[in-house]
């Protein structure tokens, strides 16, 4: 079979590419088979939320989400899109510095965004603990329950004239060819790896993408209100580490009236199953910030592997020494949110056009940089 775009991976990100190409009159062809880890896409918690430790990041995600915003409309009820902000929840005066950094940052592009004091904070969620100082709240933020929209983007895809090769394990990638284990042969103009950390099955990926193990609890239906979704300042902290475990405070309200909460990061593990010692971290902390949650009965606990790079940006274009083969992947915690960013970027690479923010640094270029 010959087509002009070869995906290999069906997460949210694979998904996105897959939609926007076959948006373009491209053929394509998603080939997506069993991994060694759990998906990303279900590791996530459906937030799309502007990022701002780097310029680059802050760029992404800002111009992610208002594809996002943009697409909304035509998602089914079931994705549960709901634009219900961010909280960023400061525990002390010298984190509340750093809300208001955020709040001049983010209207450096003109986003919305308001400092919440103490008296503020609690009248926008109650059951927060007492005596928090305050938070920057960003409105523009979105939850969207990612298996779905992953399932729509692949089926629009599909309507388009889009394939998709389930249970294909991929054995080699060169120039213009996808093999897998099975045997079949696919041609490819271009081809796309958009794998999560299964994209390590391209040598000069696995020099960079490693994965990184988080874990993610849900609880039974609760009266317990949560508005936002919630985060801690310390989570920044948490995301920046690269060689030790860490927890941080994150819930997200769902429509369901269930808490999603998280959340954890682990490297130098690769066993699928709970670690109950960071779960148990991972609440303690939960309940610091948010002790009405212990009302809330667990009724789930999963893990999911994430692909993280050194500099915390994704890797997005063309990987070095072929000429034929993309990259789409290294967005560890961010994948949903820059997915359509993500697309979009790709599909400007593949036509030859010029991209709605600069390319450069997110190239797989600097694997070897």
């Amino acid at each position: 079979m010959t087509y002009d775009v070869a995906i290999i991976g069906a997460g949210i990100v694979g998904a996105a590419c897959a939609d926007r190409l076959s948006s373009e009159g491209l053929s394509v062809c998603v080939i997506d088979g069993p991994s060694e880890f759990a998906p990303a896409t279900a590791a996530g918690m459906g937030h799309i939320v502007v990022m701002d430790d780097s310029d680059a990041q802050f760029a992404l995600t800002s111009y992610s989400q208002k594809l996002w915003d943009e697409f909304a409309s035509e998602l089914p009820p079931e994705a549960e899109f709901e634009n219900c902000g961010t909280l960023w929840i400061a525990a002390d005066e010298e984190e509340m510095e750093e809300v208001d950094r955020k709040f001049w940052k983010y209207a450096e592009i003109g986003l919305t965004t308001e400092i919440l004091d103490e008296r503020s904070l609690r009248s926008a969620e109650p059951n927060l603990k007492k005596g928090l100082p305050g938070a920057l709240r960003v409105p523009g933020d979105s939850v969207v329950y990612q298996p779905v929209a992953t399932n729509f983007l692949l089926a629009r895809a599909q309507a388009a004239g889009a394939s998709i090769s389930r249970n294909a394990a991929v054995s080699l990638v060169i120039d213009g060819l996808v093999e897998t284990w099975g045997g079949e042969r696919i041609e490819a103009q271009h081809i796309v790896i958009s794998a999560g950390c299964g994209s390590t099955l391209l040598p000069e990926l696995a020099k960079a993408v490693k994965p990184r193990k988080g874990h993610l609890v849900i609880t039974e239906r609760t009266n317990t209100t949560v508005n936002h979704q919630l985060v801690e300042l310390g989570y920044l902290r948490s995301a920046h580490g690269t060689d030790r475990d860490s927890v941080a405070f994150n819930i997200q309200p769902r429509k369901t009236g269930q808490l999603l909460i998280g959340s954890s990061r682990q490297y130098g593990s690769d066993d699928p199953s709970a670690d109950l010692e960071i779960v148990a971290k991972m609440m303690k902390r939960a309940l610091e910030y948010f002790p009405s949650a212990a009302d809330a009965q667990a009724t789930r606990i999963w893990t999911g592997f994430r692909p993280a790079t050194p500099d915390g940006l994704p890797y997005i274009g063309m990987v070095p020494g072929y000429e034929k083969v993309y990259a789409a992947t290294g967005h560890e915690g961010l994948g949903i949110t820059t997915a359509l960013g993500t697309a979009a970027l790709i599909a400007d690479e593949i036509l030859g056009r010029e991209s709605a923010i600069p390319r450069e640094p997110y190239s797989p270029t600097r694997i070897d940089g």
